[in-house]
């Protein structure tokens, strides 16, 4: 049977200073002209790859990372943030990843040159950095030099969501969970595919939707029908 509910707290709760940060940066981001672009991949070729790679301890949050850092590398708009009458363009492709902390707050511990960096790399990083973020141990490079941010709720089954842009970044992916759904097939005929529902979430001082849509595309071929790029 499942464990009795926790009590809820009474009265006024006093927030952590991880929840007071992350109140300070949605007060920033309500100042930031953003909006939103979704579009639905198919994911079977991903999740098979996944699961011969699971076992030399790869990650699907390595995977991601990877697969937005390569199309990155082809639309640099995308890494870039916008500064006073300016834009700010990152030489380096460091993609932040939201996890939830355990008492409150979230923290986005960043696997750095994901574009460059080989996938069993990355998923070692991962491994290292998510234990050490849910007892903040983490330095703030760990955790601060994020060029573009991955929210992905996939894990608890949600069919969409929007993400809120963290401060000094131009753009933050939402990835939904994948679940079979009929899909027009290239041979014309109907067929059950796994698809997941991404939405971005962009500042529209420097990424116009085009930019946004483009990208969108590429994430798509690259996690569709290449996946075997990410091994490269």
């Amino acid at each position: 049977s499942a464990a009795p509910a926790a009590p809820a707290p009474a009265g006024v709760v006093p927030m952590t200073g991880m929840q007071k940060a992350v109140v300070k940066n949605m007060a920033w981001a309500d100042s930031v002209p953003t909006y939103t672009v979704s579009r639905q991949i198919v994911t079977d070729d991903f999740d098979a790859l996944y699961a011969q790679l699971k076992p030399k301890g790869v990650t699907v949050s390595a995977m991601l990372a990877k697969a937005v850092g390569l199309a990155l590398a082809k639309h640099p708009i995308m890494n870039s943030n916008y500064v006073e009458d300016g834009i700010s363009y990152n030489s380096d492709i460091n993609v932040a990843m939201a996890v939830a902390m355990p008492d409150g707050g979230l923290i986005t511990p960043v696997l750095k040159n994901a574009d460059t960096t080989d996938i069993y790399s990355l998923g070692r990083a991962w491994k290292d950095l998510v234990p050490r973020a849910m007892e903040g141990k983490l330095s703030a490079d760990e955790f601060s030099t994020g060029t573009f941010t991955i929210s992905n709720l996939g894990m608890f089954g949600v069919s969409q969501f929007v993400s809120i842009l963290p401060p000094n970044t131009g753009a933050i992916l939402a990835v939904a969970a994948s679940a079979p759904t009929a899909v027009l097939q290239k041979n014309g005929m109907m067929g059950m595919a796994k698809v997941m529902t991404v939405t971005i979430t962009c500042d529209h001082r420097n990424i116009y939707g085009a930019d946004a849509a483009k990208f969108l595309k590429d994430l798509a071929r690259i996690i569709e029908e290449e996946p075997q790029s990410l091994l490269f």
